[in-house]
């Protein structure tokens, strides 16, 4: 009872020398998106804490299945129609509604009664969608429509249901917008780690709101480690950030490494509260450790990795893969290379069974790698840099809170050109530890290793 006492009251004194609260100086508020295709970590907020701890999605009335049906098949530019009537409730009608889709077999266009969300070109990597100024009370009409045109940097995946594991979901406008976590090792070397936790706050009200954000953190035997919350005041239409950064003790006697039968986990749940009540849950699974690129090396908590890689993309259901990963560690690899973005039971498989992951970008344009000319190759081509950093930063945003991701591929063998430059410096922009890798480097500056 000492430990917990003093570690938060350390806590308490790390968060006010980080963020300076009240008033945050280190951070700005940003303005809130309106709506169409939106970039963050995928999950899934719960309104009870038993939920959130069972995945129990379907309690609680912040989630439902979207499973839009077969209209029409072939007419011109269009390979496939599928639409939908959803029936959206009052409640969620006052806060915010999105759409989480995917699976869904070609490039599509998403229109919600009449309007135009979005168009998606990648059909590998899931996506997520901010419907709040399309959607209404009521039945909602769903339009998705496939493209029969692929582009030439696109690759072809594993077939799964068509629409497997879509949803929409409910926040309220007080709400966690985002965040960034990991359990990494004190930056002083000292012996024992730091929860390093950035949480995005949002207000989607017109006028400032006070927002109250916290997380508690468990350690692998089940002993609640750390908790805190701090109330923000965010300006209307607007987003902010919260930093954590308290000691954790301990955790070099729970350090996650590849090839160990049970790599342990920290269980972390962030929530929400107003008035006293708890309004939104987001439950987490870590592990202790940090991957770094110093000196031409790939390093993880001193010591150098030795990588035995397999090239893997996940199985059409969760059962098969687990089964096909276990198979794959024993036979003593310890990292997995898949060829675009898996889905993000995936990434948990990896971290549970202690396996790295090198995640890659949906990119995949084999034909004409060599020709250097502008055009020649769609890496190259300057008409395509758009679609080329929309994919890198899909991949980047979905799978960067797994402790299994040690590094990050542009894509699969395609060339190398203007388009590769910059979703190199994009990455390197917003990763600042893990390396980025492209094996159509050939030499030139885009590629860590």
């Amino acid at each position: 009872m000492k430990r917990t006492i003093w570690t938060a009251a350390l806590a308490a004194c790390t968060l006010t020398a980080a963020a300076q609260i009240p008033g945050l100086e280190e951070s700005t508020p940003v303005p809130l998106a309106e709506g169409g295709r939106i970039y963050r970590t995928e999950v899934v907020p719960y309104n009870a804490r038993h939920d959130a701890d069972a995945r129990n999605r379907e309690a609680g009335g912040y989630w439902m299945a979207f499973r839009p049906e077969l209209i029409t098949e072939s007419s011109g530019d269009i390979s496939a129609f599928y639409g939908a009537k959803v029936e959206i409730p009052f409640e969620w009608t006052d806060g915010r509604v999105f759409l989480h889709l995917e699976n869904p077999g070609a490039g599509y266009s998403l229109w919600l009664n009449d309007q135009p969300v979005a168009e998606v070109n990648d059909a590998l990597t899931p996506s997520e969608f901010d419907l709040t100024p399309y959607v209404r009370q009521g039945v909602n009409t769903f339009r998705v429509l496939m493209r029969a045109r692929r582009l030439p940097i696109d690759a072809t995946g594993t077939a799964r249901p068509r629409f497997e594991n879509s949803y929409l979901y409910y926040q309220n406008k007080r709400s966690i917008a985002d965040f960034e976590i990991a359990l990494v090792p004190d930056s002083l070397g000292r012996d024992f780690g730091m929860l390093d936790l950035k949480i995005v706050a949002c207000n989607a009200y017109n006028y400032d709101e006070p927002v109250t954000v916290g997380y508690d953190i468990y350690s692998p035997q089940g002993k609640l480690l750390e908790f805190n919350m701090t109330e923000i005041t965010i300006p209307g239409r607007s987003t902010d950030t919260v930093r954590y950064s308290p000691f954790i003790y301990g955790t070099y006697a729970n350090k996650w490494e590849a090839g160990v039968k049970n790599p342990p986990l920290y269980r972390v749940m962030l929530f929400t509260r107003r008035n006293g009540v708890y309004k939104e849950y987001m439950p987490l699974k870590i592990g202790f450790g940090k991957t770094e690129f110093a000196d031409g090396r790939l390093m993880r908590l001193g010591r150098e990795l030795q990588l035995v890689r397999a090239e893997y993309n996940a199985a059409a259901d969760r059962k098969t893969t687990l089964s096909e990963l276990k198979s794959l560690k024993s036979k003593g690899k310890n990292t997995i290379c898949p060829s675009y973005p898996q889905p993000v039971w995936f990434y948990e498989l990896c971290d549970e069974l202690g396996l790295y992951v090198i995640d890659c970008a949906a990119i995949s344009a084999p034909e004409h790698r060599d020709d250097r000319r502008v055009g020649g190759t769609p890496s190259n081509d300057p008409a395509l840099a758009d679609e080329y950093l929309e994919r890198v930063k899909s991949m980047y945003y979905r799978s960067r809170n797994f402790t299994c991701v040690i590094a990050y591929e542009l894509g699969s063998p395609s060339g190398n050109g203007y388009n590769m430059y910059k979703a190199y410096e994009w990455l390197k922009s917003v990763e600042k530890s893990r390396p980025v890798i492209y094996g159509d480097a050939a030499g030139e500056w885009n590629s860590d290793l």
